[in-house]
């Protein structure tokens, strides 16, 4: 019963997997992200952007860089030659601070994206709920209602254009009554910002490009990513490196560790 019970969970991974390779893309809209990833006092915001490509049941959305660079990996423009030093320069300019592909139906959330050397999956239940707020304010020309959630142990502010028919936003949030155009949390640590609209109707083959991906709980991947930067040993990674560089190092990631400010502060 046990193997029965394993297999099923090892097909239906395999399956959502498969079914995630491409995307049946209508729209395709593009937000800028503004973010503090660290706990500073006085820190300042970075900047990235997104995609969220969408049709009238599901959207996908991923980081720019990860979709440029997926699709020159597709295309077979952007390839490993074998030499460490030429593919870090030549991939570190695709670099990501949130790497992972997340996609969202009407009942469920799924996220993939790499965890140290592995690439992991996990789903959520799309159970977000909104208070629509009665007050609304222009973002370019389109007069936008306001809504606030808690979420993900943050209270979120978004504001949403009923006359542009998606139900859809950045990140995970949707099931808004039009697209999402603008979203931050009340301490503005992320605030994202629609910058661009466009009607595509097409397959998008390289929606997600990862492989070998194993099924994980979600409630273990915050501690992973917060261990990522607390048990970091460079003495490992520079194994010839100068020994007082080696403990600067070490002790900024710890510090980065103990400073971590996910974007979801609780799982649910």
């Amino acid at each position: 019963m046990k193997r029965r019970i394993l297999f099923s969970v090892f097909v239906f991974f395999a399956l959502l997997v498969q079914a995630q390779k491409s995307f049946n893309l209508q729209y395709e809209a593009m937000y800028t992200l503004e973010y503090k990833n660290f706990n500073r006092p006085n820190a300042k915001s970075q900047l990235t952007t997104f995609i969220l490509m969408m049709n009238d049941k599901e959207s996908y959305f991923k980081s720019m860089n990860l979709y440029v660079e997926d699709s020159l990996k597709y295309y077979k423009k952007l390839k490993e030659t074998g030499d460490p030093l030429t593919d870090y320069t030549t991939f570190a300019k695709y670099d990501c601070e949130y790497p992972e592909n997340i996609g969202t139906t009407s009942g469920k959330i799924y996220v993939t994206g790499p965890i140290a050397t592995a690439y992991i999956s996990y789903d959520e239940p799309n159970n977000i709920e909104w208070k629509v707020v009665n007050e609304f304010k222009n973002i370019g020309n389109a007069r936008c209602q306001k809504a606030v959630t808690a979420k993900y142990g943050r209270n979120w502010i978004a504001y949403f254009n009923p006359k542009i028919p998606f139900n859809f936003g950045p990140y995970k949030f949707n099931k808004l009554p039009g697209l999402i155009m603008e979203l931050y949390d009340e301490k503005d640590d992320f605030h994202y910002k629609l910058y661009k609209l466009k009607k595509r109707n097409e397959i998008c083959p390289f929606a997600n490009m990862y492989k070998n991906i194993k099924p994980a709980k979600k409630e273990k991947v915050y501690q992973w990513r917060k261990n990522s930067y607390m048990e970091r040993d460079y003495s490992k990674i520079l194994e010839n490196g100068d020994p007082e560089m080696v403990r600067k190092l070490n002790r900024t990631s710890r510090q980065n560790g103990e400073l971590y400010n996910p974007i979801e502060l609780s799982p649910y």
